[in-house]
């Protein structure tokens, strides 16, 4: 998510233009350094359900199931089916999205946004990204030259203030 409006064709360009100014005025390690995962407010499950290695086999977004369900991070996981549980049971870190599933656009601006679209993603450079609406997904990935460095950079202070529970 971009600041600005959150809805609406009209709110994208002045979200961007605001976005870009951010992201300029925002300057330090790896997206997933530590345990932090977006359940939701509600949810109770990493990516509200979704299947983390359908993004990458189906390129959408597809419901997981409870029963293809595995623990990590202290967070279930669902799955379409058993082959996609087994995928990220040997590769978690390939599959789980960048910033614990928090909204990258955000991120890159040095806050967070809990709830994301899980069909507003983007893989870029093998990486998932998850966004709070397809139209910021676009945005994001329009300028993922200067949003994924600045997100990689401010991740372990967001991860560390989502710790401190700092934005709830």
């Amino acid at each position: 998510m971009y600041a600005g409006t959150r809805s609406g064709a009209g709110g994208i360009g002045r979200s961007m233009a605001v976005f870009l100014l951010a992201l300029a005025a925002v300057g330090g390690s790896r997206a997933f350094a530590d345990d932090s995962v977006n359940t939701g407010y509600f949810g109770g499950v990493a990516i509200m359900g979704y299947d983390p290695v359908a993004y990458f086999t189906e390129g959408k977004a597809v419901k997981g199931s409870e029963e293809f369900s595995h623990e990590w991070l202290g967070t279930p996981w669902l799955f379409a089916n058993a082959k996609h549980r087994e995928m990220f049971i040997s590769e978690p870190i390939k599959y789980a999205p960048q910033y614990g599933g928090y909204c990258a656009g955000e991120v890159a601006l040095g806050s967070v946004t809990i709830n994301v679209d899980p069909e507003a993603f983007k893989i870029i450079d093998g990486k998932l990204y998850l966004i709070y609406d397809k139209g910021s997904a676009e945005g994001f990935a329009a300028h993922v030259a200067e949003a994924v460095p600045k997100a990689d950079r401010n991740w372990p202070k967001v991860a560390a203030d989502l710790e401190r529970d700092q934005y709830h």
